[in-house]
């Protein structure tokens, strides 16, 4: 029953994550829900949606050529480096101060989801006549997405649109291609930490990108408040659940 509930969130994730983004809110706290401690649940996580964002870079690629090299290669690097960080966070995060901190990550991606596209516009407007790229907003970006992936393409997008950013075709190309390094060199910390169960995460592997192919027709043919809704629902649904673990009775 464990198995075949890991494979459903999984597969939930897989659609999410193509329709819109959110697949964590599944994959993680069905790990939780499975007996197994927070930090490695969190490790296994990341592993299991990692080829979602090999394809979204693929996708992207036209539009990744069109940046500049030596300027990639200057955001890569900074992502490589925030991501390892926080991924080494995570390593000696102890399972209680990590379950601290769980439900305030998710009340604040599902936040930053909801309210996306508010914030982007936000940003847009700050961003009018600037055109300066901040390593420092990059480092801290890239840090949180190393220690906990939820929301990361939200904030990503906003960062962009602060750099003065407008082409959302290129923004999501370079979101994409940077949250694949970062979740890769997660994953290499990770399993080199042994925080990976690697059974739940090869499954959960097969399910999400299955999930992913299956939610290219919904993403086409879903109204997007119905699409923000679900997510929505299902993020605060989590987070409620996760403060309740954390204050009510043990």
């Amino acid at each position: 029953m464990e198995m075949i509930l890991l494979i459903a969130a999984a597969f939930g994730a897989g659609i999410l994550n193509t329709v819109a983004g959110g697949g964590t809110f599944l994959t993680f706290p069905a790990l939780v829900f499975t007996g197994m401690p927070p930090v490695m649940a969190n490790a296994t996580s990341t592993v299991a949606v990692f080829p979602g964002y090999l394809g979204g870079a693929v996708g992207f690629r036209h539009e990744l050529r069109g940046f500049d090299r030596k300027r990639l290669l200057r955001l890569v690097g900074i992502t490589l480096a925030g991501g390892l960080v926080g991924s080494g966070l995570l390593m000696v995060s102890s399972n209680e101060a990590f379950s601290l901190v769980v439900p305030f990550l998710l009340l604040g991606a599902t936040l930053a989801f909801l309210f996306g596209d508010r914030v982007r516009q936000w940003a847009a407007e700050k961003a009018r006549g600037v055109s300066s790229e901040g390593a420092l907003g990059l480092f801290l970006v890239s840090l949180y997405g190393g220690y906990f992936n939820g929301g990361l393409g939200i904030v990503l997008l906003a960062l962009f649109s602060l750099w003065g950013m407008t082409d959302l075709n290129r923004m999501n190309a370079l979101k994409s291609g940077l949250s694949f390094l970062l979740s890769a060199i997660s994953a290499a910390v990770f399993a080199a930490a042994g925080l990976v169960a690697w059974p739940q995460a090869v499954v959960m592997m097969l399910a999400a990108t299955a999930g992913g192919y299956a939610g290219a027709p919904l993403a086409r043919a879903l109204p997007k408040p119905v699409v923000r809704g679900i997510i929505a629902t299902v993020g605060f649904g989590m987070s409620a659940v996760f403060f309740w673990r954390l204050i009510g009775p043990s």
